[in-house]
């Protein structure tokens, strides 16, 4: 995550994580279904609108960390070591987002969204919009000369791998395993 330089950017960002701290704790103390909106304004000490100003819907409150995901697996894109291939690349930050998520402090959260229809939902849209911003990264990057349909499907395989990998009973086999198989899809797209 960006670190807010101007007195106003960390106001808001102080303003915003406090928002999100708020419903997380709510969340967990009586139930994802039992808290709402005004709820969470009124424990945050804030205006409903200003929360609906750093938050689009109630489930982003859960994924306040959504921007910050989407932005890690495309710099692992863009700020590659000139010839480090990509799959490394990103396979290390799958890696890492993967340990985030499977502690033990992050098992409420999972059990939460899992037990959500509407949080479920939530995430496979996110997932959607995650893969496409890798697509995008991957396109654009100037050393990988792909296909848009092999740069959306490795983009996809990336994202999914993250998703299985995290529910998997080793997740850090699971993301190993994982991607030798993108790693041989992508070495089919590209011949040497």
């Amino acid at each position: 995550m960006t670190v807010p330089t101007g007195r106003r950017e960390r106001k808001k960002a102080a303003t915003r994580q406090k928002i999100a701290d708020t419903a997380l704790r709510l969340f967990l103390e009586r139930g994802y279904d039992a808290v709402g909106i005004r709820d969470v304004a009124a424990e945050a000490d804030v205006a409903v609108t200003t929360l609906f100003s750093h938050f689009a819907s109630k489930e982003a409150l859960v994924f306040e960390r959504d921007d910050d995901f989407e932005q890690r697996l495309t710099l692992a894109v863009t700020d590659r070591a000139p010839h480090e291939p990509l799959i490394p690349a990103l396979r290390r930050e799958v890696q890492a987002l993967v340990r985030h998520c499977t502690a033990d402090s992050a098992a409420p959260i999972r059990h939460m969204i899992d037990a959500s229809p509407a949080l479920r939902e939530y995430a496979d849209s996110m997932r959607l919009r995650h893969a496409e911003a890798l697509a995008t990264a991957i396109a654009a990057a100037p050393d990988l000369r792909q296909t848009t349909t092999a740069c959306r499907t490795i983009a996809r395989f990336v994202i999914d791998a993250y998703a299985v990998a995290r529910e998997a009973d080793d997740p850090e086999a699971a993301v190993d395993e994982i991607f030798r198989m993108i790693e041989a899809a992508w070495e089919v797209t590209c011949p040497a």
